[in-house]
């Protein structure tokens, strides 16, 4: 089997430190490039990802001018040329430019630069998300960074819109805690919402289910007002709503069922619950067969959810919701939904061997459950 290059040598390595590096010596004649490349290369080895990031853009300041705001110029002359109607690279971006804007939120979060730092993060995140880096500013000097933010989202370029949305949202994973109220940012979020860029409506839908973990009335209000307004095609509010209340949704929240138009009491029970085989290893698949009956007058569309509960290491349980499928089922009508439903363990759910058991959740109800038997992983 082969096995894939890990995430941080892939992102930053000494090829794209050697990019770098012509990159300023283009646009700074007395840049020390083979300096820099020497000190950066040297330190990768036993560095992960983030780290990676850091180091180059000390390197940055060890080996560009003192002035911060010099420094800035030099990195923004060096962004290589962008243009949103021939742009063809990823919408997030390239590794390779990290350390700009990580060098801007770790040098240039002050008041003296504050004005030329912004403007750069604008600049840097069309080359790689500079949402990290923002994160500094709102903390710092949020009245300043959100009228910036205000204003980035009306600009023409759909990176720098996402990061007016990505950058403020409350709970953006691996990245700085801000502390704006979880809502500071719905003025921002009523402007992009009907955005024509995936990328960006994403990241609305996003930051709304961020909020939803604090305050699922705003965010069903605030969808409710969109919806009204019809200033998003059908389809693509579809899918905002859909990944704003996915977290909803798998908890079960009733609000959240009724938004979508579904019963949070459906008439509906399992006849047979299945699991095939009764004992899994770790990193394996759990068969599935759910054989669900109507037992109204109406038609019941309901979404199917799965709960497994599974032991953690050294003692106590884990619960984790999966999202299953949406159907239809007729006044009387019965159908078997089936999956293998993967167990393994990841960097935020350690599974031991042990007792488990999986639970169908049904508009949010638990109706079923079965016991399984986790295996150790081969």
């Amino acid at each position: 089997m082969t096995q894939s290059t890990p995430l941080k040598q892939s992102a930053m390595n000494p090829t794209r430190v050697e990019s770098l590096a012509e990159d300023l010596s283009r646009v700074e004649p007395g840049f020390d490039a083979a300096g820099f490349v020497t000190a950066v290369v040297a330190q990768l080895p036993q560095l992960e990802l983030k780290a990676r990031i850091s180091c180059v853009a000390d390197a940055l300041a060890a080996y560009l001018p003192d002035d911060v705001g010099a420094t800035t110029s030099i990195l923004v002359a060096a962004l290589p040329p962008h243009d949103d109607a021939t742009f063809t690279g990823s919408d997030f971006g390239l590794y390779t430019y990290a350390p700009y804007s990580d060098f801007i939120a770790r040098y240039g979060c002050n008041g003296e630069n504050l004005d030329s730092s912004l403007a750069a993060l604008k600049q840097m995140t069309k080359h790689f998300t500079a949402e990290d880096a923002l994160r500094y500013f709102l903390n710092a000097f949020p009245s300043e960074t959100m009228k910036a933010v205000a204003e980035w989202s009306h600009d023409p370029d759909y990176h720098v819109r996402r990061l007016a949305s990505e950058g403020t949202r409350p709970k953006l994973p691996w990245s700085p805690r801000i502390t704006l109220p979880a809502d500071a940012a719905i003025p921002i979020l009523d402007e992009l919402f009907s955005d024509n860029s995936r990328f960006v409506t994403q990241s609305v839908a996003n930051h709304l289910n961020d909020i939803s973990a604090t305050d699922p009335e705003l965010v069903l209000a605030t969808l409710g007002r969109w919806r009204d307004s019809r200033n998003q095609g059908r389809k693509e509010m579809e899918f905002i709503v859909k990944q704003a209340l996915r977290t909803l949704v798998k908890r079960g929240y009733p609000g959240a069922f009724a938004f979508l138009g579904l019963s949070i009491a459906p008439a509906i029970e399992v006849i047979e619950l299945r699991l095939d085989p009764a004992a899994v290893a770790i990193g394996g698949g759990l068969g599935v067969d759910c054989t669900l009956r109507a037992t109204s007058t109406t038609t019941e569309r309901v979404l199917i959810d799965y709960v497994l509960t599974y032991p953690r290491p050294g003692s106590g349980q884990g619960e984790v919701v999966f999202k299953g499928t949406t159907v239809e089922l007729a006044p009387g009508e019965s159908r078997t939904v089936s999956r293998i439903q993967p167990v393994r363990s990841t960097s935020s759910r350690r599974l031991s061997p042990g007792a488990g058991r999986l639970q169908i959740q049904v508009n949010g109800r638990r109706i079923a459950e079965a016991a399984f038997e986790l295996l150790p992983s081969r």
